[in-house]
């Protein structure tokens, strides 16, 4: 039987978390890259996206716009603590194996600081890549409304919605659009300096459906549950989407709540999305998966 010490003197695991509308295949350049240099990784697709994602009938081509604002989604159902339960099994999972780093990516990061509430024994360090990290506020959205946050394009991204989250139960963004406003916006917030072709892929990637209910979910980050695990915060110093000034709030607000636990702040010249797979980040991840 392997026991806990037994693991520890093992090689880490990451396991990432992605973003709002994304899937693990957002992460699997960088999954790739740290697998051929020997690390162990996985990448967590969350229930209702990757293989489970939902894509509206009326969201194929040809595309029926006024269907597309009513189609039900199962996505609606989600909530936050599928999400958790769900990452929460990965990582014991993983953890049998030796210890674990569990990231997240934007809105990945509502989900990796409640797993960190849930299971902070089983987690060897909390990585955060340009993701929220709430703590004074209670979710994600309130801190939309923060001066911190005066500078995001997100309304940008968000001319991309077709219907009502309130009424549908998910925001449901059309990545298809043929309006050249939302490719547009979606280079300015997300993307920074790709080429059309690279703003092209990367809307080919995105999912329709995201679970309404996660921005507004309690997502901060308990003091003796989640503040005792090692942190690392990479800010993204090019991102439009969450600006630099709302990443050192969060970095802020952590460490005032766990002095004795700063944060480990990276930072790196790099749009929202990466990509993730850039020279800079491999190396960060790979530096903390050295043992």
């Amino acid at each position: 039987m392997t026991t806990t010490h037994d693991a520890d003197r093992r090689p880490p695991t990451l396991v990432i978390v992605h973003g709002t509308n994304a899937s693990s295949v957002a992460v699997s350049g960088l999954i790739t890259e740290l697998t051929l240099r020997g690390h162990r990784c996985v990448a967590v697709d969350l229930p209702g996206h990757g293989r489970q994602a939902f894509y509206p009938r009326s969201y194929q081509a040809p595309q029926d716009l006024e269907a597309l604002a009513t189609e039900p989604s199962p996505l609606s159902k989600i909530t936050i603590d599928d999400y958790v339960e769900h990452v929460v099994d990965v990582v014991r999972r993983a953890r049998s194996h030796g210890p674990v780093i569990l990231a997240g990516m934007s809105q990945g990061g509502v989900t990796v600081s409640r797993v960190g509430n849930a299971v902070p024994d089983l987690l060897e360090r909390v990585v955060y890549v340009a993701a929220y990290c709430c703590v004074d506020l209670p979710n994600l959205t309130s801190y939309l409304e923060t001066p911190e946050n005066g500078d995001s394009l997100l309304p940008r991204v968000t001319a991309a919605m077709v219907a009502d989250p309130a009424a549908l139960g998910v925001s449901r963004l059309n990545w298809r659009s043929a309006d050249p406003a939302v490719f547009q916006g979606v280079r300015d917030a997300l993307a920074g300096d790709f080429t059309d072709e690279e703003v092209s892929r990367l809307l080919n990637m995105l999912e329709p459906d995201e679970s309404a209910s996660i921005p507004l979910a309690e997502a901060r980050g308990e003091a003796h549950t989640w503040g005792r695990i090692p942190r690392t915060y990479v800010r993204l110093t090019l991102d439009r989407l969450i600006p630099p000034a709302l990443q050192d709030r969060f970095i802020e607000e952590a460490d005032r709540l766990t002095p004795d636990n700063p944060t480990d702040v990276r930072s790196v010249a790099a749009p929202h999305v990466g990509p993730f797979d850039r020279p800079e980040l491999v190396e960060i991840f790979a530096g903390l998966l050295r043992r």
